[in-house]
């Protein structure tokens, strides 16, 4: 890609593109013209293979009965086939439908529905999961450790210094401090 974010400049001018998009168009229309005119002739060669065609000039009446007959017992058989085929692709397209469900959930692409919040108290919740066996209610702030407050007021009296605190800075920073420090601490020299 570019540095600049841009798409890549197409090596095919815009008449190229075209004329290559209108000869792609003619084709698929010449094709799906010869598809259209073999079903055609499938269709016919079907029906002169099943119903060869009639000659009724010069038939009896009784003649003309059999013919009728005949085409009558060819309809039924056509329609049982007509319903058997129907009831195959239902039956296939039923098990297809089936093979689909199960290849979903073998892999794993299937919608998980929105959960909602729901607010459930801890006694709720626990008469759900343990059922009949829970009794009592639930007091979490019984088993809590109780603490005794003692008066921090107090303390922080007795722990500080009463006095000014920049006395005691100043007496403690840089060298002055520290030697004031060695000198309390390990006598005179």
């Amino acid at each position: 890609m570019n540095p600049k974010g841009e798409k890549p400049k197409s090596k095919i001018t815009a008449s190229r593109k075209l004329s290559l998009k209108m000869l792609l168009l003619t084709r698929a229309c010449e094709d799906l013209e010869r598809e259209r005119q073999d079903r055609e002739e499938e269709k016919v060669r079907q029906i002169a293979e099943k119903l060869p065609p009639l000659k009724l000039s010069g038939a009896s009446l009784d003649e003309l009965q059999k013919i009728c007959k005949q085409l009558y017992s060819q309809i039924d058989v056509v329609d049982e086939e007509r319903y058997d085929c129907e009831y195959k692709v239902g039956k296939h397209n039923k098990d297809i439908h089936e093979l689909k469900l199960k290849v979903q959930d073998l892999g794993g692409k299937f919608k998980k529905p929105a959960l909602r919040k729901v607010r459930v108290s801890a006694d709720e919740m626990m008469r759900a999961l343990l059922g009949s066996k829970h009794k009592g209610s639930m007091d979490l702030r019984a088993n809590l450790k109780s603490v005794k407050k003692e008066d921090v007021k107090t303390d922080k009296v007795l722990t500080t210094e009463v006095g000014d605190w920049r006395k005691n800075v100043e007496a403690m920073s840089g060298m002055e401090g520290r030697k004031k420090m060695f000198d309390t601490a390990g006598g005179t020299q």
